[in-house]
């Protein structure tokens, strides 16, 4: 005994049949036809109408199992890979639009020190006992300045705009964020941000004796 194939003509799956029998039964829909007429719908399946019609199952007939095999396979193939892709990138975690990470506001620091002349005449970073600037801030939005001598208003507002421009150069342009700036001189601290500059002067305070005598007057 031999088996062939062939094709249903009522749903389109895979019929496979004893080659001596004249009818074959499909094992999905239970519908019955010629063996012949099967194996050529296989071949050449184009044009035929699939009716999916509903059959008894007949008792006593001989079934040999197989999956269905549709006309279009291929095209259906194609059509569930598509299905399942898009399914697969719709579940993937996308970034939000709305969402700004570390690397969106973070300023390059080392990058910004290696270029601080451009923003302050000769201010270079020494050790760190005597370091002449400090910068912090997640965008390195803070600075502070240690300055030997005083200095006016107007060449605390340039710093501070020179600073800017270095932060931002260093940011691909981005200059978002509130920039704080404290300049410190023996004669003033000024405090400058995008609002203007403010200055908070320093009082000297002369020792003498008779200061001292007050001052060891006024702890008993």
């Amino acid at each position: 005994m031999a088996t062939k194939q062939g094709m249903c003509r009522n749903c389109g799956s895979l019929v496979v049949f004893d080659d001596r029998d004249d009818t074959c039964e499909c094992v999905f829909c239970h519908c019955v036809f010629p063996s012949e007429e099967a194996v050529a719908l296989l071949a050449n399946p184009d044009g035929h109408e699939f009716k999916n019609e509903k059959f008894e199952a007949k008792e006593g007939g001989k079934h040999y199992y197989s999956n269905p095999v549709m006309p279009d396979t291929v095209s259906k193939a194609v059509q569930r890979d598509a299905v399942s892709s898009k399914n697969s990138d719709d579940l993937k975690l996308k970034p939000s639009e709305f969402e700004v990470s570390p690397n969106d506001v973070k300023a390059p620091r080392k990058a910004i020190e290696a270029d601080i002349n451009t923003a302050f005449d000769s201010i270079a970073k020494e050790d760190v006992s005597g370091r002449q600037y400090i910068i912090y801030g997640l965008s390195c939005q803070n600075i502070k300045l240690s300055l030997p001598s005083g200095i006016d208003k107007a060449t605390a507002q340039n710093y501070y705009s020179k600073y800017c421009d270095l932060r931002a150069a260093k940011r691909d342009g981005n200059n978002s964020g509130s920039v704080k700036m404290e300049i410190f001189t023996p004669d003033t601290i000024y405090f400058v941000s995008g609002e203007g500059v403010t200055e908070n002067v320093q009082e000297t305070v002369v020792i003498t004796e008779s200061t001292a005598a007050e001052t060891s007057e006024s702890k008993k």
